[in-house]
């Protein structure tokens, strides 16, 4: 059986008009003879309403009422797609997470999906149906809706298309694919044509705004060959695949950045075990994000200065954290505010010495400062400040030839 799986954000499905034209997307697979499931998000700005709603009942929102709450913005879409594919002729209907059943674990907000179940959909699929299911939710062994957390519908369709063995696994969004760089932030980034699993993370780990990281490692566990493509226009997307698929000579791939971080630094601290821990615990009981960490160690070996990155949101709560830690002893405390990260991605740098220094020779050749540097396998990171995101970005997309993709 040649299963498809199109999953459509709330861009997607944002207005009626859209609606109209996601159902002629989807015919157009029928057509190709594709057994289609589809999975929808809600209409963009619905999800969000209904979250205020809750707020402005209570501040302290029950979070299973929250689950069945945010969960209806998904019924509303499906219901409209599959009554537009009944009016051109399609038998469809939309599915409901318990009625498949899509069965998650975990707790409210924040459930993972654990089973599928297969042989009603099946049914329905070998009797002609296009089923349009609910992303982002499904039920726990309580009977009760769960949802998977902001962005979870491109898990539900990753898993679908995992249980069901698909063909291929679609992401209809509002942007063409994957490009090598923010294309509202520089206008001569270009579309990524392939991409590995772990090239997207990075990327979506540090900004990219296409999917969620949590989607890209479901799908990289999974082996789930993903297209990310436009729903408005006609052209071919960005393959999510693994890196033996992908053949090129790229050094780097693509390049992000944030514009909402902030450093931290302790300097003066007791260099003694437990010291780090005594830090960051704290931090990571109250879901604080560490990011960047730089540890450099006095001559004597006596004290150390520790300096890190948080969100720019947390830094008020980071330094409430901090000054009330009566297990750190510290000469001084700086916060620094209008601080950017910028990284260079690309499986490419595994075998590829020099580019290290490359990045950093770019940056200095603009007068730009490295605050931070952080590293990994396929990625560099650097924290420098916030009015030079622009300039940096624009030199090192030209200065690893980005600009020449096609």
């Amino acid at each position: 059986m040649k299963i498809v799986v199109l999953k459509f954000g709330g861009t997607s499905v944002g207005t009626i008009k859209k609606i109209k034209k996601v159902a002629d997307i989807i015919a157009d697979y029928k057509k190709k003879k594709y057994k289609v499931i589809v999975v929808s998000s809600a209409m963009s700005g619905v999800t969000n309403e209904l979250i205020k709603k809750s707020f402005e009942i209570s501040d302290n929102f029950s979070y299973s009422e929250y689950d069945v709450l945010v969960s209806s913005g998904e019924q509303v879409a499906c219901s409209l797609i599959a009554g537009r594919l009944i009016h051109k002729g399609y038998k469809s209907r939309s599915w409901l997470s318990w009625q498949v059943p899509i069965l998650t674990v975990g707790v409210h907000k924040n459930s993972r999906i654990n089973q599928i179940n297969r042989s009603k959909i099946l049914k329905y699929l070998n009797n002609g149906g296009i089923p349009i299911i609910t992303g982002f939710q499904g039920i726990n062994n309580e009977n009760r809706i769960t949802t998977i957390g902001r962005g979870g519908s491109d898990a539900s369709a990753i898993l679908i298309a995992k249980f069901f063995k698909a063909e291929r696994c679609i992401i209809y969004t509002d942007v063409e694919g994957v490009f090598t760089t923010d294309p509202n932030k520089l206008k001569k980034a270009k579309k990524i044509k392939e991409i590995s699993y772990e090239e997207m993370l990075e990327m979506a780990s540090l900004g990219a705004k296409v999917m969620q990281p949590v989607s890209i490692q479901d799908a990289r566990l999974n082996r789930i060959n993903i297209e990310v493509r436009s729903s408005f226009i006609k052209k071919s997307g960005t393959l999510i695949t693994k890196r033996s698929n992908i053949i090129n000579n790229r050094i780097v791939t693509g390049i992000s950045c944030t514009q909402n971080d902030s450093k931290v630094s302790l300097i003066g601290v007791k260099d003694k075990p437990g010291v780090a821990a005594a830090i960051f615990k704290p931090l990571s009981k109250n879901l604080i994000n560490v990011d960047m960490v730089v540890q450099n160690i006095s001559a004597n070996g006596k004290e150390t200065d520790l300096t890190f990155t948080i969100k720019t949101e947390d830094l008020n709560k980071t330094k409430k954290i901090i000054q009330q830690n009566k297990n750190l002893n510290y000469r001084n405390l700086i916060f620094e505010k209008n601080v950017s990260k910028i990284s260079v991605i690309g499986v490419g740098m595994i075998t590829t010495p020099g580019v290290t220094f490359r990045m950093f020779q770019t940056l200095a050749n603009k007068g730009i400062n490295i605050k931070v540097i952080s590293t990994s396998e396929i990625k560099i990171s650097v924290l420098i400040d916030k009015k030079n995101t622009q300039k940096a970005l624009i030199a090192l997309h030209k200065e690893f030839k980005l600009d020449q993709k096609k």
